[in-house]
């Protein structure tokens, strides 16, 4: 990343973390220069850039000055809510007037191409621009197993009908899971089996029994940040679960689509330990930037790229999206809204086990122990009644998710928690809300 790049990112950093309130004086152009270490040339671009942005204004022999929000921006949007219940990226944080400069760029660079109607394998130039970008999360392959689609849940779809080389139908899903997805193969009556996760992991000898004998067409699985749970596989755990796959002729399906909104820096995912070519891997561009964008992309294994492509068989994704994505990777505004977006998520899940350290003295929920990402689990003592938990938390306005819908229907271990996420939450609010929910699972048990 360029160097007034990082200080713009910083900058942006401590004015959403409230180091820089709106009204306030920033430091002058020679002071920041002393204090990031650089020439005051590199800190003016990185001013004229916030200027750019609307995040900042200058007044001529005065300094620069952290712009207003609007009061139409922030009036009414405070309902009284704590919400850990959606899962929507926060609003505050899309990046709107980068991606705006993005698809004008792309309209004067790509011109040509946008009223064409496309290749149904995605933009040549951004498969290839996947190529270099994917690698830095060590996925490496060639643009020809790079495939874009109007989201991973489209990527999902198109796999679990396609046909696979090992000839195998059935589906294998962690329990709990990605409730969308489940729900989806129960009403296609597509072949699913269940296997047990929690946030210890996985048991992996039972993992190599369904393997052998479960007739496994494919593993479905999120190895970081999993929805509901929040929880990580340990890298002992990815590299078993790509070597069973080699092993017993089951491709495993790696859904990494809430990988860019966690800090770990230092990960490799399934697909980097497989020597097979037995793993698919999945990824979203809407999560971090806006669901609106509605892209994914999905890298397969050579031997499957052909029957996908065929299986997907039309354009489903907007020329125009795709260019502006290009674009916006290229010219680095990409790692820099991750940065800037898993850094002010952190800080959320980290007030989350900080307030729970305070309130949970007696240990009335148990946490599933994540610092990064979007979602924590609250396990709960089994005889809480769930929907009157949540009647009551509701009644005192916090809204969170139980664990219900993240199993298969006729699933019946089912662990007793509420998912927490920490996407929509006011900051401000999330103590408030931890110790309510606390309250209540402690008046729950007094019954």
């Amino acid at each position: 990343m360029k160097r007034y790049m990082s200080i713009l990112s910083d900058m942006e950093l401590k004015m959403n973390e409230g180091h820089y309130r709106p009204g306030q004086k920033l430091p002058s152009v020679r002071d920041a220069a002393k204090r990031y270490g650089c020439s005051v040339s590199t800190v003016v671009r990185a001013y004229a850039e916030l200027e750019k942005r609307h995040a900042i204004y200058s007044i001529s022999q005065s300094g620069y000055y952290v712009v207003d929000k609007p009061e139409a921006e922030s009036a009414g949007k405070d309902d009284g809510k704590i919400d850990f219940s959606s899962a929507m990226p926060d609003s505050n944080v899309f990046p709107y007037l980068d991606f705006q400069h993005c698809l004008n760029k792309a309209i004067d660079t790509y011109k040509q191409q946008l009223f064409t109607g496309g290749n149904t394998r995605g933009m040549a130039k951004l498969r290839q621009t996947l190529v270099s970008h994917l690698a830095n999360d060590q996925v490496f392959a060639k643009m020809e197993q790079i495939m874009i689609t109007s989201g991973a849940q489209r990527a999902l779809e198109v796999l679990s009908k396609m046909p696979f080389p090992n000839r195998k139908e059935t589906i294998l899903v962690e329990q709990p899971s990605y409730n969308i997805y489940l729900r989806y193969l129960e009403a296609e009556g597509i072949p699913v089996v269940g296997i047990p996760r929690n946030a210890a992991g996985i048991d992996l000898q039972e993992l190599e029994r369904k393997f052998k004998n479960g007739g496994i067409k494919f593993f479905y699985t999120m190895s970081r940040y999993h929805n509901p749970l929040g929880t990580t596989y340990n890298a002992g755990e990815r590299k078993s679960i790509a070597e069973l796959a080699g092993k017993y002729d089951v491709y495993v399906v790696e859904d990494d689509y809430m990988g860019d909104l966690g800090e770990d820096k230092a990960f490799e995912p399934i697909y980097a330990y497989s020597r097979t070519s037995h793993v698919v891997y999945v990824k979203s561009f809407s999560k971090i930037i806006f669901p609106g964008l509605r892209l994914g992309a999905v890298v397969l294994p050579e031997r499957l790229a052909e029957t996908f492509h065929a299986c997907k068989g039309y354009t489903d994704t907007s020329l125009l999206s795709q260019a502006a994505l290009d674009v916006y990777i290229k010219n680095g505004m990409y790692e820099r809204h991750k940065k800037k977006i898993s850094s002010q998520y952190a800080a959320r899940v980290r007030a989350v086990n900080d307030a729970v350290s305070r309130y949970n003295g007696e240990g009335w929920v148990e946490l599933s122990g994540v610092d990064s990402g979007v979602y924590i689990q609250f396990k709960l003592p089994q005889p809480v009644n769930l929907d009157r938990l949540m009647k009551r938390l509701s009644a005192r306005n916090v809204m969170a998710v139980t664990g219900k819908p993240f199993y298969l229907t006729n699933w019946l271990e089912r662990e007793k928690f509420l998912r927490i996420s920490i996407s929509q939450v006011k900051p401000e609010r999330i103590e408030e809300g931890v110790r309510i929910i606390i309250e209540e699972v402690k008046r729950e048990l007094g019954r």
